[in-house]
């Protein structure tokens, strides 16, 4: 797996932790906020992605997706929600299986 996705999928994974570790008072807000995210992401990729496309996308910024949970509420915690939605969203990807790529033969 390239560096570039190794580190995204380790950034994703400890944003999905922070959500889980939040105050229950917090969760309902960042989960909306990831939600909306979520929304964004798949407006921007579409359904038929690569994890490798994502990861283009994460890592050309993601200033956009912060504005977005900011304005949902996600509070100081903007960067783990959208490191949240990423990884919830990199389940999606038709090459991931289970925190690897899964290669396709092409034909």
């Amino acid at each position: 797996m390239p560096y570039a996705l190794d580190n995204a999928l380790f950034q994703w994974r400890a944003g999905e932790a922070r959500l889980r570790e939040a105050a229950p008072e917090e969760q309902a807000d960042l989960e909306l906020a990831a939600a909306a995210v979520g929304d964004e992401l798949r407006r921007r990729l579409g359904s038929a992605f690569e994890i490798g496309e994502l990861a283009d996308l994460y890592s050309r910024g993601t200033d956009w997706a912060e504005d977005i949970a900011a304005r949902r509420s996600a509070g100081t915690d903007t960067a783990a929600v959208v490191d949240a939605a990423f990884g919830r969203y990199a389940s999606e990807a038709a090459d991931f299986a289970g925190g690897r790529t899964h290669f396709r033969e092409r034909s």
